[in-house]
């Protein structure tokens, strides 16, 4: 079954977080709330997405989006009363992915959610990360710590079978069956090379070589 959408609401008016908290629960999302910069933080890894208030006691929103991005990719929502393009600005500087003005609809707060929660859902169907490792299937661009770790085509394209088949067992014979044209089938042991350069390549340990069978992938 899957879990409700988790969204962090991150606000000190108590009238207008409850509220929208409780609209947001009604319309079946999770809902976290938070009265500060600083209880955001505490908070934020539990989320799917945040609605952050630029007018917070202590540290601003702003300053708070900055901490969030050391770390973390979640979508932010950016609230604010302030309607001048400076604060804009520096909400999309600091990588807010949505800015909306108070007063806002709470449909259309609902709808902008939705979008995020979308956008993000498709982003990370195509980009794969585990450690330091981190791979942009669609892109065919793979890196380790940064460093672009000059995946081939088809290791991206190996990796990705693996990965959408955790706990796989894949005979090589199945990977080229798989991979490879008819007209372009190689030797079995190519796909030893293959998986030994995406262990060094990627510093992987979550590619198991299953004896006598083959290969799978061991999901974190």
């Amino acid at each position: 079954m899957q879990q409700d959408p988790t969204v962090l609401l991150v606000e000190d008016e108590p009238a207008l977080r409850t509220g929208t908290e409780q609209f947001l629960r009604q319309r079946g999302f999770t809902v976290l709330t938070a009265t500060s910069g600083e209880e955001a933080l505490e908070k934020f890894a539990e989320a799917d997405v945040i609605i952050l208030d630029i007018m917070l006691p202590g540290m601003s929103g702003i300053e708070t989006l900055h901490q969030i991005r050391q770390s973390s990719d979640v979508p932010v929502l950016i609230l604010t009363a302030l309607h001048d393009e400076p604060t804009q600005v520096a909400s999309f500087d600091e990588l807010a992915d949505d800015y909306m003005s108070k007063p806002f609809s709470l449909v259309i707060l609902e709808k902008r959610i939705r979008a995020l929660l979308r956008r993000q859902q498709s982003v990370k169907k195509t980009l794969w990360r585990r450690g330091l490792a981190s791979v942009d299937f669609a892109a065919y661009q793979g890196f380790y710590d940064d460093n672009d770790a000059h995946l081939k085509p088809k290791e991206v394209q190996l990796l990705k079978l693996l990965v959408d088949n955790p706990n796989m067992v894949w005979s090589r014979q199945a990977i080229i069956d798989k991979l490879w044209r008819d007209d372009e089938v190689p030797f079995d042991r190519v796909i030893d090379v293959y998986i030994k350069n995406l262990r060094k390549k990627l510093h992987l340990d979550c590619i198991i070589t299953v004896k006598g069978v083959g290969y799978r992938y061991e999901a974190a």
